[in-house]
């Protein structure tokens, strides 16, 4: 007699992987799903409900990640055999897993069509042990596919290898965790930075490596990175295990699939305690030049309140101009100047140039306290507390000798100082976002490559196994997800070629006239034919005509219309308007639009304008391939607030009208070529097919 079905629970927040294993482990005739589950929360209760003999648990996901979860399960469940189901392939990981009571750990690059039998030898195991289990050896892993040369497999683990180096071998430490903040993967800078060996580190919560006052400012942190838009987020925080006092700036990102569900957070960490000691320095420096100051006494320097009166004196400006300092704080400045500067109001001009220029310098006559006059060089500032309220002037006043020179050279040092300063400041926050967008399109890439190849592959075994043993709804399941797999490497595939292509100034336009109103309603038939519900209105008049070609342009409009189906709402609206020189196409959609603080980027290589994190590429493919039209792309919000993003084109103008305006009707089916359509296309397919893409 055959052993009865092992009952399984399957959790993953990826439905498609789900339903993949679910179909095998059905197939198989051995085991049975009792449920599923879409994170750490929903795998307690599902195990406390079932007791399953299996539950087969992914690592990274919201709410609760699968550590976590695992020894709640060993606990309220103690006789399931626990396995982890991860895309994470560090070393270190599936130690963790098991010191914690996973019976053992599968990569999700696994051939998916061995999971079963493989699940079979761990159920000839003894059952496990109740908690807290002793750390046990991991069973053989299933064999991964070897790759063959050439093959996608082959590619996507060329990418991975070189992703690998990058990550491994950078000088800034990186990571990435968990959407809860568990380290699964960390390189040996990081290592150094938090003073922890590697190995420790995975499986580790990030925030238990800081000492306790900073645990709930890196939670937070990690929250806001993992709930923000597209936006980094940064926290300070100390090392616990640091044998001297150390300081470290973490910088969060979250990283998200193409429906923009997070994945996991990467973080990148760099030492800044050398940073911290340098501004205490500055801050003791400071001081010292406090009192450097009183006891200087060939320059007098004091300071000023906002209405000019004396507030401050050093010895200089009591040797200068004869007055001690008692005598003098709290009367107004104009009694060192001559009496016709006073009754035109002239110390009270240079305080109110001071302010509104910053600084104020000139040269003239002074009174000292016995009614001599002397020759000074006057330097007033204005000065500022760090929040930018006006708070008085510094004033220096000084004879006229040798000693200007000299001066004169040091305060042209210190404001080239200053400027070299700045443009260091902005050159490292230029190269620091661009290394944040690279890391960031290097991890979505990989995982964009891994997920719909591993979905063709599985699905493509599944059909040529099973074929006759599948249901109609199963069969009808793996056809959709082959489909849209292949469709989303086909679109990343084009976006890098094209960007490629345009980095390197290598993209050839044939110029041709083409008429608008059947350039648009073949890229909306287009989008129309993988997207069959999408409301897209047309407005275009008849006869109007660009200059361009007309697949690059096709690529163009695809990608806006792509762009407002997925992030946008219903209806998306694409319009043709005529203006003095030029044509503009528009795509609107009724969504809430792109966030104010990333518009400036939109177009940029790597930027995302939704909290989708794709490759960033899309927008940098439209605006390149329209200005090699002579033309230019924007951002812009409609009159009636709603998202825009146009094109602007070079416009031919038309001898003679083609085409009819057709004004309210709703087009369903047939694209109509040489026709003005302004109206809402409501549903159908094109008969034209879209245009090839380079």
């Amino acid at each position: 007699m055959s052993p009865a079905p092992c009952s399984v629970v399957i959790v993953d927040d990826a439905a498609e992987v789900r339903g993949l294993v679910r179909t095998h482990l059905r197939l198989s005739g051995r085991f049975v799903v009792l449920a599923e589950g879409r994170n750490g929360v929903e795998a307690v209760d599902l195990c406390r409900e079932h007791q399953p003999d299996f539950v087969l648990l992914d690592i990274s996901m919201p709410e609760m990640d699968g550590l976590e979860a695992l020894p709640r399960i060993r606990r309220i469940a103690p006789r399931t055999r626990v396995v982890m189901y991860t895309g994470f392939d560090e070393a270190g990981l599936g130690d963790r897993a098991r010191e914690l009571g996973a019976t053992a750990l599968v990569e999700k690059s696994t051939v998916i069509s061995g999971l079963a039998g493989y699940l079979e030898a761990l159920r000839a195991d003894p059952p496990p042990p109740p908690p807290p289990p002793p750390p046990v050896a991991a069973p053989s892993e299933p064999p991964a596919a070897e790759p063959d040369e050439g093959t996608d497999s082959g590619v996507l683990e060329e990418h991975l290898e070189r992703f690998r180096e990058v990550f491994d071998e950078a000088a800034i430490g990186m990571a990435t965790m968990t959407l809860t903040g568990r380290v699964v993967r960390a390189n040996k800078a990081l290592a150094d930075v938090v003073a922890c060996p590697v190995d420790e580190l995975i499986g580790k919560p990030y925030a238990e490596l800081a000492p306790e006052p900073d645990r709930a400012a890196i939670g937070e942190a990690l929250h806001r990175a993992q709930d923000g838009i597209g936006a980094v987020v940064q926290v300070e925080h100390g090392v616990l295990s640091a044998p001297v006092r150390k300081r470290v700036l973490s910088t969060a990102a979250p990283v998200r699939d193409a429906r923009g569900r997070p994945l996991y957070l990467f973080l990148q960490s760099q030492d800044v305690t050398a940073q911290r000691l340098a501004e205490e320095e500055l801050r003791q420096s400071e001081q010292r030049f406090a009192l450097l100051v009183e006891a200087v006494e060939d320059y007098a320097i004091f300071m000023l309140d906002p209405d000019g009166r004396v507030a401050s004196w050093n010895r200089g400006a009591q040797r200068i101009k004869g007055y001690e300092s008692k005598e003098i704080i709290g009367q107004h400045f104009r009694v060192f100047y001559p009496q016709q500067l006073r009754d035109v109001r002239h110390p009270e001009n240079e305080l109110e140039l001071a302010r509104t220029r910053g600084v104020y310098e000139e040269e003239g006559w002074r009174i000292r306290k016995d009614g001599s006059s002397f020759w000074a060089s006057v330097v007033i500032t204005a000065v500022f507390d760090q929040d930018g309220n006006h708070v008085g002037f510094a004033k220096v006043t000084r004879d006229i000798d040798e000693r200007r020179q000299m001066l004169l050279d040091a305060e042209n040092s210190a404001r080239a100082l200053a400027t070299a300063n700045n443009d260091l400041q902005a050159a490292n926050a230029r190269l620091a976002r661009e290394a944040a967008d690279q890391a960031q399109f290097l991890a979505v890439t990989a995982h964009e490559l891994r997920s719909p190849i591993g979905v063709l592959a599985g699905s493509a075994q599944l059909l040529l196994d099973h074929v006759d043993d599948l249901t109609a709804e199963e069969r009808a399941e793996l056809a959709q997800s082959i489909t849209g797999s292949a469709d989303r490497l086909q679109r990343l595939l084009r976006d890098l070629l094209t960007a490629a292509r345009l980095e390197a100034r290598a993209v050839h336009i044939d110029m041709d006239e083409l008429d608008v109103g059947d350039l648009l309603t073949r890229a909306v038939s287009g989008a129309r034919a993988g997207n069959a519900n999408a409301e897209i209105r047309v407005e275009v008049p008849a006869g109007l005509r660009v200059s361009g070609e007309r697949d690059r342009l096709a690529q163009a409009l695809d990608n806006l219309i792509t762009n407002a189906l997925r992030h946008g709402a219903a209806p998306v609206t694409v319009r043709g308007v005529e203006l003095d020189d030029r044509v503009e196409i528009s795509v609107s959609d009724s969504g809430s639009g792109v966030p104010r603080q990333v518009q400036d980027r939109l177009f940029e290589r790597f930027a995302s304008g939704t909290p989708s994190t794709g490759t960033g590429l899309g927008l940098f493919i439209v605006r390149e391939l329209v200005r090699a039209h002579g033309g230019d792309a924007r951002y812009e919000v409609d009159p009636q607030g709603r998202p825009t993003f146009v094109l602007a084109l070079p416009k031919v103008k038309a001898t003679a009208v083609r085409g009819t305006a057709v004004s309210g009707t709703a087009v369903s089916g047939t694209a109509v070529s040489g026709t003005a359509v302004s109206g809402t296309a409501v549903s159908g397919t094109a008969d034209a097919a879209p245009p090839d893409m380079p």
